[in-house]
């Protein structure tokens, strides 16, 4: 697993960070990636699927919670967390993890879906801490 340090003087001193997960699910070589609500932090930019965790909650039941209410998804399995990033000017920590999961995405609070590669994410205006992982991801060969 690889974790980035953003260099953000104090993010995250005045209290501990909030973690939210990040659910990387794949069809081949695609990967779904969701438009956030205009009205939201990042708002238009895309981002993978996910949620904060609430408190004592696991990845793997953050992942059922947060893909079931926002795409309708049914979650098959969760992975270990394979990418670690503060979120610029945040409390967030984003924990990008493997899901796997049943049926077809629908956008109940995203503006849009889109199956995309990686080199298509990258073309993307996507939240900070998503193309960090994009690029960590393409660096590596993905």
């Amino acid at each position: 697993m690889l974790t980035q340090d953003n260099g953000a003087p104090g993010a995250g001193a005045a209290q501990p960070p909030v973690r939210v997960l990040a659910a990387v699910i794949r069809r081949g070589a695609r990967y779904l990636l969701c438009q956030r609500p205009r009205q939201k932090r990042h708002g238009g930019l895309w981002e993978f699927p996910g949620g904060k965790l609430e408190p004592g909650e696991t990845l793997p039941h953050a992942a059922r919670r947060e893909l079931a209410e926002e795409l309708a998804l049914e979650v098959m399995a969760a992975g270990d967390v394979v990418f670690r990033v503060p979120d610029p000017d945040s409390a967030f920590v984003i924990e990008f993890v493997p899901v796997e999961v049943h049926g077809e995405p629908r956008a109940l609070e995203h503006e849009a879906l889109a199956w995309v590669t990686l080199h298509e994410a990258a073309t993307l205006a996507l939240a900070p801490s998503d193309r960090a992982f994009v690029e960590w991801q393409l660096a590596a060969g993905g």
